[in-house]
């Protein structure tokens, strides 16, 4: 049977409706809602979650004493189905930590900071904070108003869908030998689509100062200067992507992967990226950048032999040059890099290639005018 397959049409007035209602931001909603969460019965966990009001928020209220929080939250929960946290509800949980921390109040001793920061992740980790917590948004202006004014201005503010300033949800890959610029490039991306910046190297420190059971288990590693494990700095690394801040804005991950196989798992483990960029330039190009740049321990400022030389010899006597950017160490590095790098290439055959040997900004637009095109035809998700 000959068919002719005609382009699909949508009428102007579907159209109009879509644009006001916010279909297109929904429909994105519903289907990173599923990659996150992964349900048993997707149709009927679409069903519950299309049943909701809104988008589940996370918030927390701030206010002098008698300012109405404990009101607006409740009213916030009925209205957004989240979960109210209070200071009983954290104290209230049979768990070690809780129990110390009420001990230190019944004693009327200062509960620490570090204690409390343990205690308010504890509770946002449990199952019904994940699915229906509470978040944070900026101040609101409400001086002046009484309290119903209040309430409807907090609940305008936390129903309004919030909006990238990209035009698609990025989730971006950085590669490039040492020196090329990943971090820096990272960085400016991330200030100006307002998307998350995650350094693989700088979020496994980080992981590594908290006092969780993962971050124990990779200190040793850390600070014999030992590779960790690749399921390990797998499991973190989703974790990470998988909060609320990168799914609804985006993210720019450079350090992972660093070879074919750590690129496969991240790819089963439905984190694919819709921009991959690999920054070229030749290995006696990064030499010079690296080998050269030293840190100013009193101010924390990098400065480098040619491109911003210390401002004084006195600056110039008290520099301080890392181990791992002396010249042997960098070659070993950049020998790694490229053994992995024509195969990382073919794992994504669509990714742009930049040449990294020009002035940062000027490597920005052309990153950037990559990056505010057309997906690709074909998406995995």
């Amino acid at each position: 049977m000959d068919a002719t397959i005609r382009p699909l049409r949508i009428p102007p007035e579907m159209a109009i409706y879509a644009e006001k209602h916010d279909i297109f931001h929904l429909v994105q909603t519903l289907v990173r809602n599923l990659m996150v969460d992964k349900p048993e019965d997707p149709i009927q966990h679409l069903i519950n979650f299309l049943k909701r009001d809104s988008v589940v928020p996370r918030i927390i209220l701030l206010g002098p004493p008698a300012s109405g929080k404990r009101t607006i939250a409740k009213k916030l929960c009925e209205h957004t189905q989240a979960i109210h946290v209070t200071l009983s509800d954290i104290l209230n949980d049979d768990s070690d930590l809780s129990r110390a921390a009420q001990q230190d109040r019944d004693k009327k001793q200062k509960i620490p900071k570090d204690h409390w920061r343990q205690l308010i992740q504890q509770r946002l980790s449990k199952l019904d904070c994940v699915r229906r917590t509470c978040v944070s948004p900026p101040p609101l202006r409400t001086a002046g108003m009484g309290l119903g004014e209040c309430k409807t201005a907090v609940l305008n503010y936390v129903c309004t869908p919030r909006q990238s300033a990209s035009p698609f949800t990025p989730r971006i890959l950085l590669f490039g030998p040492p020196g090329s610029g990943k971090s820096l490039q990272a960085k400016l991306i991330a200030q100006k689509y307002g998307i998350v910046n995650i350094c693989c190297g700088e979020l496994l420190k980080a992981v590594s100062a908290d006092e969780s059971h993962m971050g124990e288990l990779i200190k040793p590693y850390l600070e014999s200067e030992q590779q960790v494990p690749s399921s390990i700095v797998l499991r973190i690394l989703t974790e990470r992507l998988s909060r609320m801040d990168c799914t609804t804005r985006g993210w720019v991950l450079h350090g992972f992967p660093q070879d074919v196989e750590q690129a496969e798992e991240l790819q089963e483990s439905n984190f694919i990226p819709n921009r991959v960029f690999f920054l070229e330039m030749t290995d006696d190009i990064a030499i010079e950048r690296v080998t050269l740049r030293g840190l100013d321990p009193v101010t924390g400022e990098w400065y480098h032999s040619i491109y911003k030389p210390a401002p004084g010899p006195e600056v110039q006597s008290r520099l301080r040059f890392n181990p791992r950017h002396s010249e042997a160490q960098l070659q070993k590095r950049l020998k790694e890099y490229w053994n992995h790098a024509a195969d990382l290439q073919a794992i994504y055959p669509q990714a742009v290639y930049i040449n990294a040997d020009q002035d940062p900004h000027t490597v920005f637009e052309s990153l950037e005018s990559r990056l505010v095109g057309r997906l690709p035809k074909v998406q995995t998700y």
